[in-house]
């Protein structure tokens, strides 16, 4: 064994101690609504629940971090957290034509009957996770009518989708991630053809569009034609971003064979890795610029766990020990959010000089960590044999 996996696999069972011991219990009992129904938007740092409306991009966020907390070992309420979540979300989310709207009040009324890309994409991952827990058809059903009525909706006549109907511009290569992993999950949970067939059509759209040729960085805009959007827009570049393309490209270009794949995702990561990450703090910020300066020094925690995932399977693809430095460099900066007052809750923005923003712990934010942690501890314990 060597150091450096020894060291990513101590800091993994940390990582994995927090979050059954103080984190799903405090997001269980407090952040879920036992009253109304779904789960809160934020929990403040004195450990009470903040009233605000409900984004629909949360309730899928919080299906999957209860979805994934039976097979991590939490002996809490798993299946009917999850069941929880999916009652208020099918209810309360779902337009007639078989899209997402945005926003409601936590009483479950309309607020906001957008369809938002963004949106989409978290609904469809969430049924997916859902789907492998349960089985139940219904919502692999569900999926498929969200899927094709988005198609039907908002097709980009090149490839991809529109962020609106008629054209709003920029247009967005985040949106498109999320969608990939919630066509990756489909395409593993044993969705239909179409699942794969999105995801390599989001794949090659990345691959060719969303990648600065000179740089090999994802940016962030683009006009609607897929070019870079004009002015400073058009030149930015998140460093979780970096990684957590990263680690979608590598997962794809393992599943379909392509190498070029995981060599365009290797590049990413190193962005994210070496200008992506402030020495002083030991924490990836929120934004670089195509020459690789600073944009935001601001630092967001999911950015963190991001440098966690795309580390460990880069060392997993590649055999190369030097990831698992990346992936514990990583896990000490996540924790550093972790200091509060209450267990389990976490701090969500670091400022330049490394101290918290104090504001309430977002929810939107456990897809992240719990991914994170999910992805390490299959790792460490493949790689442990």
């Amino acid at each position: 064994m060597s150091d450096a996996f020894a060291k990513a696999a101590k800091l993994c069972a940390t990582l994995k101690t927090w979050l059954l011991n103080d984190a799903y219990p405090i997001w269980w009992e407090v952040g879920a609504d036992h009253m109304r129904g779904g789960f809160y938007e934020k929990i403040a740092q004195d450990g009470t629940p903040v009233e605000a409306p409900r984004r629909a991009r949360v309730q899928p966020r919080q299906i999957y971090a209860f979805a994934a907390a039976k097979a991590l070992g939490w002996d809490g309420p798993a299946d009917a957290a999850v069941a929880h979540g999916l009652d208020f979300f099918l209810g309360r989310y779902l337009r007639p034509d078989g899209l997402v709207r945005t926003l409601v009040s936590p009483e479950g009324e309309p607020l906001d009957d957008s369809v938002v890309l963004y949106d989409q994409a978290f609904a469809i991952y969430g049924l997916a996770v859902a789907y492998r827990l349960t089985g139940e058809a219904r919502l692999r059903d569900i999926a498929v009518t969200l899927r094709d009525a988005l198609i039907a909706e908002r097709k980009h006549p090149v490839a991809g989708f529109e962020e609106g109907s008629p054209r709003v511009t920029p247009l967005l290569s985040n949106p498109h991630m999320h969608l990939f992993e919630a066509c990756l999950e489909w395409d593993e949970a044993g969705g239909d053809a179409q699942w794969r067939v999105l995801a390599d059509e989001i794949a090659n759209l990345a691959l060719s569009r969303f990648v600065d040729p000179k740089s090999g960085g994802v940016r962030e805009y683009y006009d609607g034609d897929w070019h870079a959007a004009p002015g400073v827009d058009g030149r930015i570049l998140e460093p979780g971003h970096q990684f957590e393309w990263g680690w979608l490209l590598m997962r794809w270009g393992s599943l379909a064979a392509h190498p070029n794949a995981i060599e365009a995702a290797l590049r990413m990561i190193g962005i994210g890795e070496g200008p992506g990450v402030d020495p002083q703090r030991g924490v990836a910020f929120f934004s670089l610029l195509d020459d690789m300066t600073p944009h935001d020094l601001t630092a967001r925690l999911w950015a963190q766990t991001e440098r966690i995932k795309a580390g460990v399977l880069a060392a997993e693809l590649t055999g190369d020990n030097s990831w698992w430095d990346m992936a514990s460099a990583g896990a000490e900066g996540l924790l550093k959010y972790f200091d509060t007052p209450v267990p389990g809750l976490y701090r969500d923005r670091m400022q330049p000089d490394g101290s918290f923003v104090d504001e309430p712990a977002p929810a939107s934010s456990l897809y992240h960590i719990v991914l994170a942690i999910a992805e390490f501890d299959r790792a460490v314990k493949t790689r442990a044999g």
